[in-house]
């Protein structure tokens, strides 16, 4: 016999946010000091519960924008988290996003209501649930996203030194790039232009600011972007 839906069990679905930005020298994540039971006062990523008339897509997209004022960010879904206990108040599912901001951009009084604030990933506290497990995941893709396609240009200004890309990728994969093979392989892509500007604030000579050049990199034949390093 067929149950009809008012027999079957309700449960909660909320939708969790990783959100990654850079600051010129170090890798971000967004937290927030989380003001209700259980877990009270301890660190938790940016969440919210998906509403009756919402897809997963708007309900991040509604919850990015509460926390950091911005729309138009780019963000991924990354994982469905179903432990039946994975909550211990109420049966909880959670589809994490991330998305990645440049931090210059974002709404800081937003922040400040909400209590939130940016820690560097290698000073990350203990974070409610398996929210530690979802900033690994995510921490993770971006890695591989990063190698592949140009996204990582998101976390930049619009204008930036050849210096604050490498230190953008290094934050990135967490590790040492040598200078000349990375500014050889950047510019063997062709996706960048080159300014008459520079940024005097590193040097007497100051070095040269480059922007990225999307619409090359969308005429291109073959849109691949593939960045060992």
């Amino acid at each position: 016999m067929t149950k009809g839906y008012h027999l079957e069990d309700k449960v909660l679905l909320a939708v969790d946010c990783i959100i990654f930005g850079f600051d010129d020298e170090d890798l971000k994540v967004l937290l927030i000091k989380r003001e209700f039971k259980p877990e009270k006062g301890k660190w938790s990523l940016i969440g919210g519960f998906l509403k009756k008339r919402e897809t997963l897509d708007l309900a991040a997209k509604r919850i990015l924008y509460k926390l950091t004022g911005m729309n138009d960010i780019y963000m991924e879904q990354l994982y469905t988290w179903s432990e039946v206990d994975r909550d211990p108040k109420e049966r909880t599912i959670s589809t994490s996003f991330y998305a990645i901001i440049n931090i210059e951009h974002h709404n800081t009084e937003i922040i400040k209501n909400y209590n939130a604030k940016w820690f560097s990933l290698s000073k990350v506290p203990d974070l409610i649930f398996d929210h530690n497990e979802m900033l690994v995941k995510a921490t993770k893709r971006l890695r591989r996203r990063t190698s592949i396609s140009p996204i990582g240009f998101e976390l930049l200004p619009e204008k930036f030194t050849m210096r604050q890309l490498q230190k953008l990728y290094e934050s990135i994969l967490d590790k040492k790039i040598d200078k000349r093979n990375f500014i050889n392989k950047i510019k063997s892509m062709d996706i960048l232009i080159k300014l008459k500007e520079k940024d005097m604030t590193s040097s007497t000579k100051g070095s040269y600011l480059y922007m990225f050049d999307q619409e090359k990199y969308d005429s291109k034949k073959s849109n691949d972007f593939y960045l060992k390093l």
